[in-house]
């Protein structure tokens, strides 16, 4: 077995879902509001189940004592942009492949923007980090969006598609796309490649029940697990909501529990 595939195991086992937690927002938007107490956030995920959080390269020094009782893996994101940029869909390589394996990560993760402006750019990138990553023997995460100009094409069921086949295409082991709206379509996404699709978060959801609803639809569909971030961090139970998520992800979940999944972690006192 490579090194990659036995990093890549660490991930999907046992279930074969990953349930991942990005927190690599504070560059884009600043220190957010579930970030600011990034130990104590980083424990109540791992306490609820996750299999890794995705961070920056500063942050992953800061909590590396976290992390070190191995519930939980580190993923290094290697791109970056922020909002106060004239071009915020431009994602810069900022890091390492080497860096992050020094930094012990299990895996790295690469953003990319198709459509902007600056799209070959990107590619470019992308295509670059995957040669780092065989190298290495270290899983790729592709964190693929379209982003054209126009809202519909986040979520159009043919362009997430090809976003999708290109994270595959240049060597991603690994690809996080938006959920389409359901599951019907969303096969189109899941069918049209052999890698792992993870679903996005995306906004933050009006409730529970809806992200939960979102995430079960997209595990009948053939997602193999889910990266959310802000709708797990800026909720008031980030734990109970992880430990919810959890429990979908390994089958334990019927569509008519759901409801009531959905109250249990918005009702703790």
């Amino acid at each position: 077995m490579t090194g990659k595939a036995i990093r890549l195991n660490r991930l999907f086992a046992p279930s074969g879902q990953l349930l991942a937690v990005p927190l690599d927002h504070g560059v884009t938007l600043g220190p957010l509001e579930g970030l600011t107490e990034i130990h104590n956030l980083v424990k109540a995920v791992t306490a609820g189940g996750a299999d890794a959080v995705i961070v920056h390269k500063g942050l992953a020094r800061q909590i590396a004592g976290v992390l070190s009782s191995g519930q939980c893996d580190l993923i290094v994101h290697l791109s970056a942009s922020t909002a106060l940029s004239p071009e915020p869909n431009h994602k810069e390589v900022v890091s390492s492949v080497e860096h992050a394996v020094r930094l012990g990560a299990t895996a790295v993760s690469v953003h990319v923007n198709l459509g902007a402006a600056t799209e070959n750019k990107m590619l470019e990138d992308l295509g670059r980090v995957a040669d780092a990553c065989e190298l290495w023997g270290m899983p790729l995460l592709a964190m693929m969006y379209v982003r054209d100009g126009k809202p519909a094409s986040e979520y159009d069921p043919v362009k997430v598609a090809h976003a999708a086949r290109v994270a595959e295409e240049l060597g991603a082991d690994i690809v996080k796309v938006n959920y389409t709206g359901s599951p019907e379509s969303f096969m189109t996404v899941t069918g049209g490649i052999r890698i792992p699709v993870l679903i996005a978060g995306g906004p933050k959801t009006a409730s529970t029940g809806e992200l939960l609803t979102m995430i079960y639809e997209a595990q009948q569909a053939g997602s193999l697990g889910v990266a959310i971030g802000r709708n797990i961090f800026q909720h008031a139970h980030p734990l109970q909501l992880t430990a919810a998520i959890r429990r979908i992800l390994d089958g334990k979940t019927e569509a008519s529990q759901l409801a009531k999944l959905a109250s249990s972690v918005d009702d703790q006192h």
